[in-house]
């Protein structure tokens, strides 16, 4: 069941392209204006509780679902009628990107990184600098793509061109209805390289295969049928206290195990973990991860770059690796 209820808006702190932070009856909130319509102080809204009344990782903040007060009787968006989130309370259409391109039918060894998370995303990116890098948000984490701060810097400082959100992920500069039609939309955009990870935040459930990370594995599948070189960002770990996270994490042994081997994952040099029986490697030199990654947002479980040094290093790696890609 849905857990909202009604409050007043009391503080707008920012806003952002589709993305407002806001405070209602003192407590934080995010709306999605693109859903909602505009929001202002005062106005009276529904909001969706449970996150943080469950105290989840991700609930730190509650989610506006209604403006009662300007965002009822709002049109649909012009000539859009394929739906994102269909047949929910917030289904809402948006044109597609299929819609209207004449997609190729293959990559053409398109380079496509496969990510597990999204705190990954700025160090892959810091390696592919100077090339032309789509981003493709697939479900696992956080749907709305105007929720990441990340995506808006490296937007910013032009690490990323263009952002896709495959299939329910919403609010990309284009959408796609799949990840299979998002990386021939990247192709079709002459992007150098695709760069695919979930949102932030992370579904898990503490087993092997029931987390949000396995869209990695979704990417690289979706790579290796369309005639794409995918290249797996390991997740690896010193500073994470769960075991099953501590030096490789089991989620990136999951998608080693389950992918073919044409699949390689970037190792890189130094690293003192072991590597997983399984799974194709390609070491690469690291040295200058840091410098390359200066003033980007490094930030995972609430640990920076001096805390887990070879999260980042490894997610650097991927980007390298498929900086070579390009290159061949």
């Amino acid at each position: 069941m849905l857990s909202l209820r009604r409050g007043r808006v009391t503080a707008v702190v920012e806003r952002h392209e589709g993305l407002a932070r806001l405070e209602v009856d003192g407590a934080p909130c995010v709306a999605y204006p693109r859903l909602t319509g505009p929001v202002a102080l005062g106005d009276e809204v529904l909001v969706n509780v449970q996150a943080r009344a469950l105290a989840l990782g991700s609930g730190g903040f509650d989610i506006l679902y209604a403006n009662l007060t300007r965002g009822l009787d709002l049109p649909p968006a012009e000539t859009a009628h394929v739906m994102k989130l269909p047949y929910t309370p917030v289904q809402h259409a948006v044109l597609h990107g299929e819609e209207s391109a004449d997609l190729p039918e293959a990559l053409d060894a398109l380079p496509v990184v496969a990510c597990s998370l999204h705190s990954q995303v700025a160090a892959v990116c810091a390696g592919l600098a100077g090339l032309r890098v789509a981003y493709v948000q697939l479900p696992g984490g956080a749907l709305p793509l105007a929720l990441s701060d990340t995506v808006r810097e490296l937007q910013r400082r032009e690490l990323v061109e263009t952002s896709i959100g495959a299939g329910a992920c919403f609010g990309g500069e284009l959408e796609a209805v799949n990840v299979y039609s998002a990386l021939v939309l990247a192709r079709e955009r002459r992007a150098d390289v695709a760069v695919c990870a979930v949102g932030p935040g992370i579904l898990g459930t503490g087993t092997r295969l029931g987390h949000g990370g396995m869209a990695a594995a979704d990417a690289v599948d979706a790579s290796l049928r369309l005639g794409g070189r995918p290249v797996l960002a390991l997740r690896m770990s010193e500073g994470d206290a769960r075991g099953r996270h501590q030096g490789v994490s089991d989620h990136s042994e999951a998608v080693l195990s389950l992918c073919s081997d044409a699949l390689v994952a970037a190792w890189p040099k130094d690293c003192p973990f072991e590597r997983p029986p399984f799974g194709s490697y390609v070491e690469v030199d690291v040295t200058e991860w840091r410098e390359a990654c200066g003033g980007l947002p490094l930030e995972h479980m609430g640990r920076g770059a001096d805390e887990d040094p070879w999260f980042f290093a490894a997610a650097f790696a991927a980007g390298r690796l498929a900086r070579e890609f390009v290159a061949a």
